[in-house]
């Protein structure tokens, strides 16, 4: 009877420590927890088939199993207390990573707001470089179309300058042969000239002679007056001789004067050989004294009336018309430059010259 209470006590004690060894194991759960448990199990088995007599050594070796058990409890609790430091740490590291975490997603979120706000500033930028790129392209078709109109017309006047340029080296050919023929036209021209030169000297001599034989005539026929003389080659008649002041209807006064000039150029003239182009030029001059009545309105109109008047003359005469030429010279050709009386007498004239045409 004296073993059973120390048998009893530690059962108890061993059923005491495996409470607590399960209470301290299920919250840690780990191996320890099950290794005391299995023991736990064995000693039961071993005190259910021991009864109330427990040997002595079989309670020496329970003894040191309970003592095991309680080595490997005491153990466990402080692992179990440096666990609760480090669980208490870790949920303190825990609490503050929570923190963190709210701030980070805070951040992410505004994070996230501008880069939507840049998203959609960068695709209305994108769409606006779109727009502008579909600008420059159609300006860039638009510009490769207005060059290829420029090239097709480039190419157009290449064409028109290489046919221009084939002309041109056609005309040099000809115009060489040209220059070749013009040479020898030039010389054969120049041979020309010189017997044309010769022959119009011939002619101008002839033509003096006529002339001269002309005047020669006239003076002997006219006899020496001081209002008809020779002035170079021209044969000048006052116009006071022929015509009244400020007319030009012939007078009487004149009019035998003008009959032997006629008939004198009627001699000579049919001496005057056919290959000799001649031409009577009558010339009126008035002085400077101007004129302006109902017949004339300026000293031209008198002047050139006056010569036309000389002229009907010749032609009723027998002079051929086609010999015959008529001019006014107003009062710009004067003899003398004297602005008196005397003066005015000399420029006032009808001038005859025979030349040639």
């Amino acid at each position: 009877m004296g073993e059973r209470p120390a048998l009893s006590s530690i059962v108890l004690l061993m059923f005491i420590m495996a409470g607590w060894g399960v209470s301290a194991s299920a919250q840690e759960a780990d191996g320890t927890f099950n290794e005391i448990q299995k023991m736990i199990q064995n000693l039961e088995g071993r005190v259910g088939g021991l009864g109330e007599t427990v040997p002595p050594e079989t309670l020496e070796s329970l003894e040191k199993q309970v003592e095991e058990a309680v080595r490997l409890l005491g153990s466990r609790d402080q692992e179990n207390v440096l666990l609760r430091g480090k669980t208490s740490g870790l949920s303190s590291e825990l609490d503050d990573m929570a923190a963190e975490r709210e701030a980070l997603n805070a951040k992410l979120s505004d994070v996230e707001a501008d880069r939507d706000s840049k998203i959609a500033d960068l695709e209305a930028k994108v769409e606006g470089a779109a727009r502008d790129l579909d600008t420059a392209a159609k300006a860039l078709e638009d510009e490769r179309a207005v060059v290829a109109e420029k090239e097709r017309e480039l190419e157009k006047q290449h064409r028109n300058l290489e046919a221009v340029l084939a002309e041109l080296a056609a005309l040099n050919m000809s115009l060489e042969e040209s220059e070749k023929k013009n040479k020898t036209n030039e010389q054969k021209i120049g041979k020309l000239d010189a017997r044309l030169a010769e022959a119009l000297a011939g002619k101008v001599e002839e033509m003096a002679r006529y002339r001269s034989e002309f005047f020669g005539r006239l003076r002997r026929v006219l006899g020496e007056r001081r209002d008809i003389r020779i002035v170079g080659d021209r044969f000048v008649f006052q116009s006071e001789v022929l015509f009244g002041s400020g007319e030009a209807v012939l007078g009487g006064g004149g009019m035998g004067q003008l009959e032997q000039f006629a008939r004198t150029l009627g001699k000579v003239a049919a001496t005057i050989p056919g290959d000799i182009d001649w031409v009577l030029r009558v010339d009126g001059h008035t002085d400077r004294i101007p004129i302006h009545n109902e017949q004339f309105a300026s000293n031209w109109e008198l002047s050139t009336a006056r010569a036309v008047s000389v002229v009907k003359f010749l032609i009723d005469s027998g002079i051929p018309a086609q010999r015959l030429v008529a001019a006014g010279f107003g009062q710009f050709h004067p003899l003398d430059a004297r602005d008196d009386e005397i003066g005015h007498r000399r420029n006032r004239r009808i001038e005859f010259k025979l030349t040639q045409k």
